[in-house]
């Protein structure tokens, strides 16, 4: 300890307790007592740590400052072995390693070229022992950190209990404490906006029976609508509808907009208190001063510009320097391929297109009744399955791909490595992920043309349409699946996986040393063992949850459940990321940071787009404007200011235009004249529209109440978007990034250290007359 002491002034500036002889000052905070019900995600006194069980939780209210040798006087050091946590220890030893030069030679240079090279298998730093014991933890107390944050933290039994942030910093570094308190603060703000929406789906169940428009759909037994494919689709009662109209007012319903408009403030309101909060552990866990400036360069980086090198304008000392012809020609491969990886992603989502257009007539024709009679709902779900399956392959190339790219990039530090490798990944992922969402919110049934003049892909298949009860059902079915199969993914491959890879390797060690071999091994070993951590540090475990935000924010007015089923599995995914970290991965090497990064504005973006993609979710894919023009302009209280179930009276028949058989597309007459419905010939058949009917002046043109409809659409995107975003930048402006407490705190500190300094000034000001008083005397005595 003395020797690493000695080596640097703590390169990695952790600081720790600072004293000063000539005052020493505590401060309680008002704040620190208000947020502490936050600590965790639970809001009740109740699911508070116990105290008793992590007695050292809490640090003592001193003055801290970054280590230097030169000042080591001033720090507060019981012992030397201990001042360093562990943590800490192994972050200066990572930093040695990194820079050492093991051979002569340019490249010749820190533990990642031996890695790389396969001079050495790993390296990491240790757990401190077992996280099991025989003996409770409440009788004779933790064995060390890593048994206590199992017990505490990483066990499924205190799944309801607050996170130990403290800990966890102490344990993995600033960098893991971060993304736990981030995970356990946007876990507890779910919690209103599952409620809710949970509320939501709730008012529409309870309104069902009323629903007039359902009403009117079950009862249409004598509507029949037009085929929805050219060959084995047959006619169809509108009330064989009747299920998907109940299901699709479950989350279309009068209290969506409200949704929506909360779901957006509540974004808002999430981004701005977590800003609060993070202030407030910035300012706990010392990171308030400590800026990206005392970030080292990647030895990638040095490697590569060594013989380049420039002045930095901050210290004033020479270091590498990448030319900036050198830097955009990089950035202009990079950027090629990432839109040449989209451009394949737009590809993936056209074939799943041309699947749903070729296999409705498929199901159409099946011989089960119970697939030929919902053909469009099983390719719907068919087609969101293989869509899933086209993700998680693109992911993996795209991974490789990122990689590559982001190295080609040659970034400066790190943290541009990761904020620049996290980019790409989320660019992509997010295009991968919600291509098909988009499609069937905006596009699905938008330009399909109408019967008798579709709009045809390659000139030979008809372009899917809507289910006669509209494409929301669609869309929560898009949702639903995705949302479900990706966590349910997520899960196993975070802990299923490690877990079988684990077994096997105990299993294997048990074969080769016996029943208990295991049991002898040193620590070293048995981390080895273990599973190594993501070559990107914390990157999937944001992206999940990144993922996660937008799915709940993006398309929230489709699909109310998302706050409720993302709340369920983050109460899950709390304790699997602990119990993973603790039990089932090598120790990660801690490192420092002030924020989350690169990925708050990730989250804004979404924010934004939120807003956007509800509005017209609501205006384009549901049904809310039609119905509301209806209601004020042409149902039965049209003119007298109301809107209600017995102003929608009439609305399904309003909806539905006349289409005349005969007129159908040549190469369709035969066949669609052939057929006939429950034994019937069929002369028109009813599709959704607004048109004139076929024996009109102008045949199958649009109605004047289509353009009513588009104008209100148009309308409400523009007031809807205006409204919540003035909401947005109202309620930013309101809430002040720092709370008033932390920022009293702050500046009593500073007033406090420039008071010291000022003492401390005088005290040698004063000491230096009394001395030059003293020599004057002792000259005036010896003159002769």
């Amino acid at each position: 300890m003395g020797f690493l002491l000695d080596w640097l002034h703590f390169c990695c500036s952790s600081r720790r307790k600072i004293y000063y002889l000539h005052r020493r000052y505590k401060f309680m905070s008002r704040m620190e007592k208000q947020l502490s019900r936050f600590r965790g995600w639970l809001p009740k006194k109740p699911m508070r740590l116990d105290k008793e069980t992590i007695p050292d939780l809490e640090e003592n209210d001193c003055y801290t400052a970054p280590f230097s040798q030169q000042r080591i006087h001033h720090f507060i050091i019981n012992n030397k072995d201990t001042f360093f946590n562990n943590a800490t220890r192994s972050r200066i030893v990572h930093h040695i390693l990194q820079r050492v030069k093991y051979e002569e030679g340019k490249n010749k240079i820190g533990l990642n070229r031996l890695l790389s090279n396969c001079t050495y298998e790993a390296a990491f730093p240790l757990h401190e022992g077992g996280y099991r014991s025989k003996n409770s933890i409440k009788t004779h107390g933790a064995e060390n950190h890593r048994h206590l944050l199992f017990e505490c933290w990483a066990s499924w039994g205190v799944w309801y209990k607050y996170q130990p942030l403290d800990l966890i910093r102490r344990y993995f570094g600033e960098k893991i404490g971060l993304y736990f308190a981030w995970l356990g603060w946007y876990t507890g703000m779910l919690f209103p906006a599952a409620i809710i929406g949970l509320f939501v789906f709730l008012y529409g169940m309870f309104t069902l029976d009323s629903c007039q428009v359902s009403k009117e759909i079950c009862q249409a037994t004598n509507v029949t609508m037009c085929p929805l494919c050219d060959k084995y689709c047959p006619y169809m009662r509108l009330s064989d509808s009747c299920v998907y109209a109940k299901v699709t007012h479950l989350f279309d319903n009068g209290a969506t907009v409200f949704f929506a408009v909360f779901m957006a403030v509540w974004a808002t309101v999430f981004l701005e208190f977590w800003k609060r909060r993070r202030a407030v552990i910035a300012y706990d866990w010392d990171l308030i001063d400590w800026e990206e400036e005392e970030e080292e360069i990647r030895p990638q980086f040095e490697a590569k510009y060594s013989k380049k090198e420039r002045l930095n304008p901050i210290s004033g000392k020479p270091e590498p320097y990448q030319a900036f012809t050198d830097k955009c020609s990089r950035l202009i491969v990079s950027a090629s391929g990432i839109f040449f990886m989209i451009c394949v992603v737009i590809a993936a989502v056209f074939g799943i297109v041309i699947y749903r257009v070729v296999t409705v007539s498929t199901f159409a024709a099946f011989k089960w009744a119970l697939i030929r009679n919902n053909s469009q709902v099983a390719t719907t779900g068919t087609a969101v399955c293989i869509n899933f399956c086209i993700i998680m392959l693109l992911n993996v190339l795209y991974e490789k791909v990122a990689l590559f790219l982001t190295n080609l990039e040659q970034p400066r530090t790190e943290s541009e490595w990761e904020n620049s490798f996290t980019l790409k990944m989320f660019l992509f992922q997010f295009v991968n992920l919600n291509s098909s969402t988009f499609y069937i919110a905006f596009f699905l049934g938008r330009f399909t043309g109408r019967p008798g003049a579709y709009l045809r892909l390659i000139n030979r298949w008809r372009l899917e349409e809507c289910h006669p009860s509209g494409c929301l059902i669609d869309l929560c079915m898009q949702m639903g699946i995705i949302m479900v199969l990706k966590q349910t993914w997520n899960n196993f491959m975070e802990l299923g996986y490690p877990l079988i890879q684990n077994w096997w390797t105990r299993r294997r060690l048990r074969q080769e040393h016996g029943v208990n071999g295991t049991a002898s091994f040193p620590q070293w070993e048995k981390d080895y063992n273990l599973q190594p951590i993501n070559a990107y540090g914390l990157f999937e475990e944001y992206l999940e949850m990144i993922l996660q935000f937008g799915f709940t924010t993006i398309f929230v007015a489709a699909f109310p459940l998302a706050p409720l089923l993302a709340l369920l599995n983050n109460i899950i995914e709390i304790r699997l990321d602990a119990y993973k970290f603790i039990s089932q991965w090598r120790r990660p090497l801690a490192s420092r940071a002030k924020d989350i990064g690169i990925w708050y504005g990730i989250l804004e973006g979404i924010g934004i787009l939120s807003v956007i993609t509800n509005a017209f979710v609501i205006a384009i894919t549901s049904d809310f404007i039609p119905r509301l023009v209806y209601a004020y302009k042409y149902g039965p209280c049209a003119g007298q200011g109301q809107a209600g179930e017995k102003c929608m009276v009439g609305y399904v028949n309003a909806s539905l235009s006349v289409f005349q058989v005969s007129d159908f597309e040549n190469r369709s007459d035969s066949e669609f004249h052939a057929r006939k419905f429950y034994g019937s010939p069929v002369k028109y058949c009813r599709y959704r529209d607004y048109r004139d009917p076929p024996h009109a002046s102008e045949p199958y043109a649009y109605t004047l109440q289509f353009w009513h409809v588009l104008a209100a659409r148009l309308a409400f995107i523009i007031v809807f978007e205006h409204m919540v975003f003035c909401i947005k930048n109202l309620i930013s402006y309101l809430i002040p990034d720092l709370p008033k407490d932390l920022r009293d705190r702050m500046r009593r500190e500073k007033y406090l250290i420039q008071e010291m300094m000022y003492e401390a000034e005088l005290e040698r000001v004063q000491k230096e007359k009394k001395e030059r008083k003293k020599n004057g005397k002792c000259q005036h005595n010896e003159w002769p």
